[in-house]
């Protein structure tokens, strides 16, 4: 009897090469330009679904396929994906994270060089009869310095670009190895020193929707004067009022846009601006690149459908059910001590150290390290980590982890430490599991107890807002911190003052949670608190 072909839903256009490779081993269903309810109809008898973009998978959706099994998007990002709706049912979701890194880098690479001779602009006067040469005298970028902004896959990919044209790259992203950032041609530098050293600026990091521009008033200021820059990466990367001043003002030459905070661009002032090159977001708008994301979503959609791992998984189990009564409860904590280990450290990052001490220790714990990968970045990129692509992501990153293991967690029942060492010294945190809630032990050696978010089930949990700073140990010194943050309206949630055996200084270390995160004016006034240093807040 032969066996039925697996049916998958294709509801926006793909490139032919994916659908000749899905139309060998599946039934295709084409959903292309369907309305919502003919799609909601479709899919019900679908075991995959492959889209793009344009289509919202949520949770409507994703009930209303009962067979389904794994969710494709083709291409970098899953936000049109409901990944709670589809995790809770155990449908893995694939995305294509790397098919479009040449054709981002090669754009940036066209607007840059477009940018500094007035291509466009030289364009359009000849378009409109005129000949005139001397209105567009450019420059060259041979020997001029280059800022790379985020060394992953596709700044890492500019910088190789940048070489064969004779640049000197710097690069800043402390989320990277310096071997990571030679292996590409690039010199690792702080983010003031990329800006006050490079000609040319081009942005290649992600953005969280709740951080500040990462490029605001301060930074565009403080940019070498008469430099430009490109931004292919994301538009809420940039204060866009802030660049406009920057760029009436002459401040900047020129700057370069594919991305804006609000899309379509069609308001915005700078598409308009006479200093500014945009381009409607064509990062991945090649043959070439739809192809490989066609290539790669059909190949590994497959894959999950024929019972094997995938590389392309953003949302795949942490953990196999031999391992999950073990370590499982402790996915948490290790999530949690990575993320607060990335937001308390500064610096170049170097080394990580993973210690599992207790019960933990004794059984598999590779789980454990994926989340703790996790955790570490949470805070600075969207990539997702499982145990398929974690070693990947390490590779990718440069990163160094060590991890050791001890079966004394006293008093604790198993503890997990995560200690990150940066070009400006080592920042650890300890956590462990009370009452199935994750806490926190001991920061950098000083003993303090903070519980994390309790989690509801379905949900990401609350927010929490810490606040750590060192302190002289002498009395007021709490009682100042608290007045200080009632001034600012600020609430106290809890707090912990610890003590460090291993420090001989007569300092403790303060641990709050509040009711939301301090400006860094407000991280000021706390900082100017006689006896009070090294503020820091981080999220949990």
């Amino acid at each position: 009897m032969a066996q039925t072909l697996a049916r998958i839903l294709i509801s926006e256009r793909l490139a032919d090469e994916g659908l000749a490779i899905l139309g060998r081993e599946a039934d295709i269903v084409d959903g292309v330009g369907r309305s919502r309810d003919d799609l909601l109809a479709a899919i019900a008898d679908c075991q995959g679904l492959i889209v793009r973009s344009g289509t919202q998978v949520d949770r409507t959706l994703i009930e209303s396929a009962p067979a389904l099994r794994v969710i494709g998007r083709a291409g970098a990002g899953v936000d049109n994906i409901d990944l709670d709706a589809a995790s809770e049912r155990g449908i893995i979701v694939l995305n294509a994270a790397g098919g479009n890194t040449v054709s981002a880098a090669e754009l940036a690479i066209g607007l840059l060089l477009s940018l500094s001779r007035h291509l466009a602009a030289a364009n359009a006067s000849l378009r409109s009869g005129e000949w005139n040469r001397s209105a567009f005298i450019g420059a060259e970028l041979r020997g001029k310095t280059a800022g790379i902004i985020g060394l992953g896959l596709v700044g890492a990919a500019v910088a190789r670009r940048l070489q064969a044209m004779e640049m000197r790259t710097i690069a800043f992203d402390p989320f990277v190895s310096e071997e990571r950032a030679r292996s590409v041609g690039a010199e690792l530098a702080t983010l003031p020193e990329v800006l006050a050293q490079s000609d040319v600026i081009t942005l290649h990091s992600s953005a969280s929707p709740d951080a500040p521009p990462l490029l605001g008033a301060e930074e565009l200021c403080a940019i070498k004067s008469g430099a430009l820059l490109v931004n292919t990466a994301r538009g809420r990367l940039i204060d866009e009022s802030a660049l406009v001043e920057a760029l009436d003002s002459g401040r900047l030459a020129g700057a370069a846009l594919d991305v804006f905070a609000s899309e379509p661009a069609h308001e915005n002032p700078l598409v308009r601006h006479p200093r500014v090159l945009a381009t409607p977001h064509l990062g991945a708008s090649t043959q070439e690149a739809q192809e490989r994301v066609a290539v790669e979503i059909a190949t590994e959609t497959l894959k999950v459908l024929a019972g094997r791992p995938s590389q392309a998984a953003v949302n795949a189990p942490l953990i196999d059910p031999e391992s999950l009564e073990a370590v499982g409860p402790y996915l948490s904590v290790a999530e949690m001590c990575g993320r607060l280990a990335t937001q308390l450290a500064s610096g170049q990052w170097r080394d990580i150290i993973i210690r599992y001490q207790g019960e933990i220790a004794s059984h598999d714990v590779t789980p454990l390290k994926a989340s703790v990968v996790a955790g570490l970045l949470a805070p600075i990129s969207d990539e997702h980590v499982n145990l398929v692509n974690i070693n990947n992501v390490i590779a990718h990153r440069g990163w160094r982890i060590v991890e050791r293991k001890s079966p004394d967690a006293e008093p604790y029942t198993s503890t997990i430490t995560v200690e990150l060492r940066t070009s400006a010294g080592q920042t650890s945190l300890m956590g462990t599991l009370e009452h199935g809630r994750a806490a926190v032990v001991e920061i950098n050696g000083f003993h303090v107890h903070i519980s994390g978010p309790r989690l509801r089930p379905g949900e990401a949990g609350e927010h929490l807002h810490l606040l750590v700073l060192r302190n002289e140990d002498r009395p007021g010194r709490i009682g100042e911190v608290g007045m200080a943050l009632g001034r600012l309206d600020v609430n106290i949630g809890a707090m912990d003052v610890g003590f460090s055996a291993d420090d001989p200084s007569e300092m403790s270390l303060m641990a709050l949670t509040i009711s939301r995160a301090l400006s860094v004016g407000e991280v000021g006034v706390i900082n100017e608190i006689d006896g009070v240093e090294d503020v820091s807040q981080a999220q949990m």
